[in-house]
C-alpha cells in the first residue's frame, strides 16, 4: 500500500485526511507545529502502527526531507489559514505559506514523489466578477493570505514541472465539517454559530447577511485530495459543491439542525472578505472525477451531532 506525507496532520482537514488515508491501508507519515493543531483530533491515528506524527515546522527542511524521503504521495494542508490574521501577521503568514510550500515541494521532488496535492482557496478570485469562479479566469487576491495561496499554486506547480512531478492544487471553498475549532478570534464562521447557538447566544453576521457562500463538507474535501493524487493529473480545481448560500440562509439552516431560535446580530463587513462566492465545479469533475456528495443540511447535521467531541 503507499505511503503518505501529510503537512498540517493535526489540523481540521489534515486529521480528517490522515484517518481516511489510514482507513484504507496507507502508510501515513505526519508534521504539524500545533500552533492551531491539536494532537487530540489524531487519537484514532496514533491507535494504528501506520501512523508517525513529527511535532515540526514545514518551514524545518530537514525534517520535511526526512518525512518525505520514501513517500508516494505528499498532501500539503499546513498553512496560517486566516485572512484577519495574515493582516495583523502578514510576514509569518507569508513564511508558513510561501516558503513552507517551496521546502514541501522541493523536498518532494527531491525524494521522487508520485503526486503532490496542495490546499489552495477560493480567495484567489477575490470579488470581482463573473460568477461562478472558473480556473481559466484572472484571479485577484484581496488579502496577504489570498495572494499566499496564489503563491502557493505557482511556485508549486512551477517546482513540478521543472521536477517532473505531478502536482495538483485545490482550490478549496468554504469548507467545515467536525473538528473546526469554535474559539479565538479567527475562527470559521460555521463552527461559530453552533458554538453560539447551542450556548443560546445570537450569532454573529458580519455585514447584511447577504454575502454568498459555496460551503462544501470535509469529508468531500478529503476524497477530493485522495482523488486528485491518484489521478495523475496536474493543474488547479476548483473544490466546492456547485451550490451558493446566503449567511443568512446558513443561520435558519442551522436553527432548525440545532433546534434553536436565537436571532443573530450583525456587525461591520471585515475587512478582505469577499462578498460573493460561487464555484464551477466541471473541470474537478470531468478531470479527477470529483462531485460533492454531501448536502449543506447532512453536513451540517453532522457538524453538531459531533460537535463537542474531537
Amino acid at each position: 500500500m503507499p505511503t503518505a506525507f501529510v503537512t498540517g496532520a493535526a489540523g481540521f482537514i489534515g486529521s480528517h485526511l490522515v484517518d481516511s488515508l489510514i482507513d484504507r491501508g496507507w502508510t501515513v507519515r505526519g508534521i504539524d507545529n500545533l500552533s492551531t493543531g491539536d494532537r487530540d483530533k489524531l487519537s484514532s491515528a496514533f491507535d494504528s502502527e501506520r501512523f508517525e506524527f513529527v511535532e515540526g515546522d514545514i518551514c524545518d527542511s530537514e525534517a520535511v526531507s526526512e518525512l518525505t524521503n520514501g513517500a508516494d504521495y505528499v498532501f500539503h494542508q499546513a498553512a496560517v489559514a486566516s485572512v484577519p490574521k495574515s493582516f495583523e501577521l502578514p510576514r509569518s503568514t507569508t513564511e508558513t505559506n510561501c516558503t513552507g510550500t517551496a521546502i514541501v515541494v522541493q523536498a518532494a521532488a527531491d525524494n521522487d514523489v508520485e503526486s503532490v496535492v496542495v490546499a489552495s482557496s477560493a480567495a484567489v478570485y477575490g470579488s470581482g466578477d463573473p460568477l461562478p469562479k472558473r480556473e481559466n479566469q484572472p484571479v485577484s487576491p484581496e488579502s496577504p493570505y489570498a495572494s499566499s495561496k496564489r503563491y502557493t499554486e505557482q511556485i508549486a506547480r512551477q517546482l513540478g514541472a521543472y521536477d517532473d512531478i505531478n502536482v495538483v492544487a485545490l482550490r478549496y471553498f468554504n469548507v467545515y465539517g467536525p473538528r473546526q475549532d469554535p474559539d479565538g478570534d479567527y475562527a470559521a464562521a460555521i463552527p461559530k454559530f453552533i458554538d453560539l447557538l447551542l450556548g443560546g447566544e445570537a450569532p454573529v453576521i458580519f455585514g447584511d447577511g447577504e454575502q454568498t457562500r459555496d460551503f462544501v463538507y470535509v469529508g468531500d474535501i478529503v476524497i477530493a485530495n485522495i482523488e486528485a493524487a491518484l489521478s495523475d493529473r496536474t493543474g488547479v480545481y476548483n473544490i466546492a459543491t456547485g451550490e451558493s448560500v446566503t449567511i443568512n440562509e446558513l443561520i435558519d439552516t442551522l436553527k432548525t439542525v440545532t433546534g434553536t431560535n436565537v436571532p443573530p446580530t450583525h456587525e461591520d463587513p471585515r475587512t478582505g472578505d469577499i462578498r460573493h462566492s460561487s464555484a464551477s465545479v466541471s473541470k474537478a469533475a470531468d478531470k479527477i472525477g470529483f462531485r460533492a456528495n454531501t448536502s449543506l443540511e447532512d453536513g451540517l447535521t453532522e457538524t453538531v451531532n459531533r460537535f463537542w467531541t474531537k
